[in-house]
């Protein structure tokens, strides 16, 4: 079936092993990702204890915008949006689990609308 040239044998052994590999380790990506809610607790959890800044959103009310917003319309009441908008005086714990999960978004964004393996 295949010729006597060792280079083309260990060419497909080595793209059949990156292929099984690459597919072992989105399965378990997708498997983590998906059944381990630890995965997301931890980064919660250092928001919770680290960040000063969703402490003082949870006292203040939600309050109108400025008199050129439509009318109706309010601050946003979700905190990720708020540690966004305040992203210069956020502490640097959370500027990295932000930057983290923004990168890791935008990434498999763009690999996945371009048929890249990513999960």
């Amino acid at each position: 079936m295949w010729p006597q040239d060792p280079s083309r044998k260990e060419v497909l052994r080595f793209a059949v092993s990156c292929r099984i590999l690459t597919l072992i380790l989105q399965v378990l990506t997708r498997f983590l990702g998906s059944s381990t809610p630890i995965v997301y607790w931890f980064p919660a959890h250092l928001l919770q204890d680290q960040e000063p800044l969703l402490r003082s959103l949870k006292t203040v009310p939600s309050k109108p915008l400025t008199e050129d917003s439509p009318p109706g319309q309010k601050v946003p009441r979700n905190p990720i949006m708020g540690l966004l908008y305040h992203w210069k005086i956020c502490s640097p714990v959370t500027r990295y689990i932000l930057g983290y999960f923004l990168t890791y978004w935008l990434l498999g964004l763009l690999l996945h609308c371009n048929f890249l393996p990513w999960t």
